[in-house]
Parts: C-alpha cells; sequence; structure tokens
C-alpha cells in the first residue's frame, strides 16, 4: 500500500508526534519504497533529514515564503499535491488541531474516507482500519473504511513510540506548490506564549489544576511541581472558565485531548468533559479533597489531601528521587 505520511513541524522544528506518525505509516506500507513523507512550510527543507530512518524512502518538501504561517487553504494544496505526485492509497497524520483541520478538508477535497483520533491502525485487503475511544474512554470502538477511495487517518499522539528502524533514505523531492489566491482566509500573523514546555497534546506528562486553586496566582504551586519533574501545565475547564488559566492550557472535551505517560490531577473533581480529553492517559494520580470525587474512579493513585498541601510536599520527594 503506498502510503503518505503529513509530517508537522512547527517554527522550523520536527514534532515529536510527526515521528510516530511515520512509523504508523512506514508499517502499513510495509516497505520503505512505498512510504513517503510531506514536511510544509518555509526554511524547512533541512528538516527532511530528520525522517532517515523511520521507514520513508521519499520525503516531498514545499517550502516558500507563503507556507510560514499555518494557513489551512495553503496547506491543504500542498499535502494533496504531495498525495498525487507519490500516488497515495493513504494519508497519515497526526490528531492535532492542525492535522483535524488539513485532513477534514483534504477528505472533503478528494472524497476518500476518515478516520480520526485513532490509537491504533492496521491495514487488511488494502482498507485502513483501527480502534479509537468514546464517551470519555469508557467506549473503545472499532471503526474503518469501507470504501476503495483514498484512506485517511490521524493517529492520537503519544499512543505510538516513534520507531528508528535505519530503514529509507529520506531523499527530498521538492514540489513546487501555489499559494491558493482566492481563500477568504489569510493569515497575517500568530501570536503565542513563550513558554518552552512541550504542548499539552505531545507532553509526556502533565499536571493540571482545577477551580480548587482559587486564582491564577496558585497555579505557580503547579508550574514549581512541573519544573521538578519536566511537566507541562494544564487546567480543567472551570479553571479557565474562571479565569486562572488560558485556553491554551484547558485539557478536557472543548480543550485537548492528551494521552500522557502521567496525568497528575489537582483539585480537579472530574466531571465527564474532562476526563473525556485525559481518561486514556497510561497512569493517572488525583489529588482532591473529596472522597466521593468522580476522578478517583479512573485514577490509579489517589490522595484525599488538600493541594496546597500535597503538591508541595510531592514536589519536594520528586527532588530526593531525581537527584
Amino acid at each position: 500500500m503506498k502510503v503518505l505520511v503529513f509530517c508537522e513541524q512547527r517554527d522550523g522544528k520536527m514534532k515529536s508526534s510527526a515521528l510516530e506518525a511515520l512509523t504508523a505509516g512506514a508499517k502499513l506500507a510495509g516497505s520503505a519504497a512505498d512510504c513517503a513523507a510531506v514536511i510544509v512550510g518555509s526554511g524547512v527543507e533541512g528538516l527532511a533529514s530528520e525522517l532517515a530512518g523511520y521507514g520513508c524512502d521519499t520525503v516531498h518538501v514545499v517550502d516558500g515564503a507563503d507556507f510560514g504561517n499555518y494557513n489551512p487553504a495553503n496547506y491543504t494544496a500542498a499535502v494533496e499535491a504531495a498525495v498525487k505526485a507519490h500516488g497515495a492509497k493513504a494519508v497519515i497524520g497526526t490528531a492535532s488541531p492542525m492535522g483535524k483541520d488539513i485532513f477534514a478538508r483534504l477528505a472533503a477535497r478528494l472524497d476518500g474516507g476518515l478516520l480520526t483520533d485513532v490509537t491504533s491502525l492496521e491495514e487488511s485487503g488494502g482498507k485502513l482500519s483501527g480502534t479509537k475511544p468514546y464517551y470519555s474512554g469508557k467506549v473503545i470502538a472499532n471503526v474503518a473504511v469501507e470504501s476503495d477511495a483514498l484512506q485517511l487517518a490521524t493517529v492520537r499522539p503519544n499512543v505510538n513510540a516513534p520507531n528508528k528502524t535505519g530503514e529509507g533514505s529520506a531523499t527530498v523531492s521538492k514540489l513546487d506548490v501555489a499559494a491558493a489566491t482566492d481563500s477568504r482566509i489569510k493569515t497575517i500573523e500568530i501570536r503565542k506564549g513563550t513558554s518552552d514546555k512541550a504542548d499539552l497534546t505531545e507532553a509526556p506528562v502533565i499536571i493540571s489544576g482545577g477551580r480548587a486553586l482559587a486564582n491564577a496566582e496558585n497555579f505557580k504551586i503547579l508550574e514549581e511541581c512541573a519544573e521538578v519533574i519536566g511537566a507541562t501545565v494544564g487546567a480543567s475547564r472551570a479553571a479557565v472558565d474562571s479565569g486562572y488559566a488560558s485556553h491554551s492550557m484547558q485539557v478536557g472535551q472543548t480543550g485537548k485531548t492528551v494521552n500522557p505517560n502521567l496525568y497528575i490531577a489537582c483539585g480537579i473533581s472530574g466531571s465527564i468533559q474532562h476526563m473525556a480529553g485525559m481518561r486514556t492517559s497510561k497512569v493517572i494520580v488525583a489529588v482532591n479533597t473529596d472522597p466521593e470525587a468522580p476522578i478517583f474512579k479512573v485514577a490509579d493513585y489517589g490522595i484525599v489531601a488538600d493541594l496546597f498541601e500535597a503538591v508541595p510536599v510531592m514536589a519536594e520527594k520528586f527532588k530526593e528521587l531525581l537527584k
């Protein structure tokens, strides 16, 4: 099966989830010759070498000033050009905000079947199938593409570890793609925070706070603990709605879906909406004063205590262990 993998980069840096998607795509393709990747951006040709050894022979690069800032119309056109250049029967990407945006547009444009946010992916008889969580992770559904048309899938980050097998030469193929001139969307600039922490969707460790933190300043308690263990700080919708944290930190149904190795929930009761975004975390630790809080039903470890007392103690213990 000829497979194309969209490898997402941000600010000239390859996202770790892109290597996860490439690993999944290479497995589906079965050989490096049938697997290709595509990178879109400005000044990104040099990133192609980072994909060598991950199972693809060719890296299509769409590089130009018009692709410096993310624009859905331009990026979709770029990936579409790579699909046609490779003759792809399947296109794989990451279930990130960018991936979800592009793949929905690409499926509509090319009349393809789309599987989204899957946690496993396989091919049988030339058709893709996989699994994905529903209802806050309470149900794992089997999903599949039934048609013989182009098949697309976005894979949830932190599900598959990147696997560098040494196969594939990652030969660069430059594609000349014109920016969409008829698009109503124009990206003037992108404003973002200055944090150097991993994005929530890719973070291996997350410590999140709820409304119990009482104000934005108290999030420093979580930030200090996060600094010790290299975690990214998240928040519940209640904390975001109260103005204690920005929406970019929100974990849940209306925020970001995360899948870290460790998720520490502090002062979060565990609403269905919040658990929809973090229930598939590999290890969950909950800190809450209410022993009947729903979060304890999904937690691997529970601490019935005041977060203002428990979190500083945890931070000190982490320091001792990491010396």
